[in-house]
């Protein structure tokens, strides 16, 4: 038993010392640690023991899947600290450089906040089922919520994500719990479009599981990274909402930036501008996830980055951002 698993630690090893990518790392961490790999068939098998070997293995087996987790999360430390780019000073890059979408600066913004608290990023399919988008999130066929999305149906059965959302049971059926996945990615609504409405927008999906969570963690997470991307104070209001997926389920408001709160046709003259839906996340999608909700639970929330960007840059429509016109994107320009 000992070699085994020490075969099983070496192997994943050798493993990671071959990855350059992020996603291929995940995939390993998957197949070494995860719910349905080797180790942990060895801690389910614990329990046809007898009590000595029960004794004798059952430390070092949880130790060694320890050990190899740290492994991982190393390997990951490295490989982010390794992209790293350098120019030569000697040469005049005398070029038209050109500019990053709003959108994508504050994407990558948030996303460096959230995998400094140990968050992993992971990403879903654009084109969905409509058990990951709807029936998986506690969404049947017959919900009222359904007509709410107003969702692109397309002709091979599949629709167009209308929330990144449908990630969440996707994370859990692959990495198991505990977990902290973020998920940034476009979606799409077939919305009337107006100031504050697009039919295509970006979202940040974040979800966290594990024992004895509670709506406070989901607050402080919330508090950070509107400090931390704003950069300036804004008032927060909190109210109730209603999502099949969570339970109980919040409204998370910020002051408009572009009224100063006073009430502009971006706020719809209320002052406020809606950027975070969440909750705690509903045990029938931990059970669709392959999570027992008597033993772990968790939140998530569905960060607006396209209402967020309006707010951080002060941009009052959001149709200017799905335009194209360059001649408004070079106020992005890298410098």
């Amino acid at each position: 038993m000992e070699e085994k698993i020490l075969s099983i630690k070496n192997e994943l090893i050798s493993k990671l010392a071959d990855c350059s990518k992020e996603a291929d790392i995940l995939n390993i961490k998957a197949e070494y640690v995860g719910k349905k790999s080797v180790i942990q068939e060895l801690l389910t098998n614990l329990k046809d023991m007898s009590v000595d070997d029960k004794r004798k293995y059952g430390s070092l087996i949880n130790n060694t899947k320890k050990e190899m987790e740290e492994l991982v999360n190393k390997r990951l430390e490295e490989i982010n600290n390794q992209v790293k780019i350098s120019f030569d000073d000697s040469i005049d890059y005398n070029i038209n450089v050109g500019s990053l979408h709003p959108v994508s600066i504050l994407a990558k913004e948030v996303t460096d906040i959230m995998k400094k608290m140990g968050f992993t990023i992971v990403a879903g399919p654009e084109m969905e089922s409509e058990y990951y988008n709807f029936e998986a999130l506690n969404i049947p066929k017959d919900h009222p919520a359904r007509d709410m999305q107003d969702t692109y149906y397309l002709d091979n059965n599949m629709l167009l994500r209308t929330q990144t959302s449908g990630v969440q049971v996707r994370a859990m059926e692959k990495y198991g719990a505990p977990l902290r996945v973020c998920v940034p990615g476009r979606v799409f609504r077939n919305e009337d479009l107006d100031a504050n409405h697009e039919n295509t927008f970006f979202q940040i999906e974040g979800m966290v599981i594990d024992k004895d969570i509670s709506i406070e963690n989901l607050m402080y997470l919330m508090q950070v990274i509107l400090r931390e991307v704003l950069k300036s104070n804004v008032n927060v209001r909190i109210r109730p909402g209603f999502f099949p997926f969570t339970e109980p389920s919040f409204e998370i408001d910020c002051s408009c930036t572009i009224c100063g709160g006073k009430g502009c046709p971006t706020c719809k003259n209320s002052g406020w501008i809606e950027i975070i839906p969440g909750g705690m996340i509903h045990p029938n999608v931990l059970k669709a996830g392959g999570i027992d909700p008597n033993e772990y639970n968790g939140f998530a929330f569905g960060l607006g980055l396209t209402r967020l960007a309006m707010m951080k840059y002060k941009i009052n429509d959001i149709r200017v951002l799905n335009s194209g016109d360059l001649r408004y994107l070079e106020q992005f320009k890298i410098k």
